[in-house]
């Protein structure tokens, strides 16, 4: 596994949504509940920016239709999302927040 700086851990704010390129997928870092969560960035029902909704008891919603995401597991929560999204790992080395959006072969 392979794990590249998304960034810095003193820029995120409570339950705010930061959004990065990682290797050209989309990621959405959130830190809420005392962890930092990495979760890709794009609705699995609307296509659209989760980094634009809202945060709120370890989940994400969409800001276009209202799905809510887990941010442990990616599963949807309510509808209209039926599909989960991608969640990655996280590590927290000193400031650094690090993700690993690659695939183990």
């Amino acid at each position: 596994m392979t794990y590249v700086r998304a960034c810095g851990l003193s820029e995120l704010e409570e339950d705010t949504p930061k959004r990065v390129e990682l290797d050209g997928t989309p990621v959405s870092i959130v830190r809420t509940e005392g962890e930092v969560f990495a979760i890709n960035d794009i609705c699995s029902h609307a296509n659209v920016s989760l980094s634009e909704g809202e945060v709120e008891d370890c989940a994400i919603e969409c800001w276009l239709h209202g799905s809510s995401f887990d941010l442990r597991t990616g599963k949807p929560s309510g509808l209209p999302a039926t599909r989960p999204v991608p969640v990655y790992p996280v590590k927290i080395e000193g400031d650094d927040v690090l993700v690993s959006v690659t695939q183990e072969s």
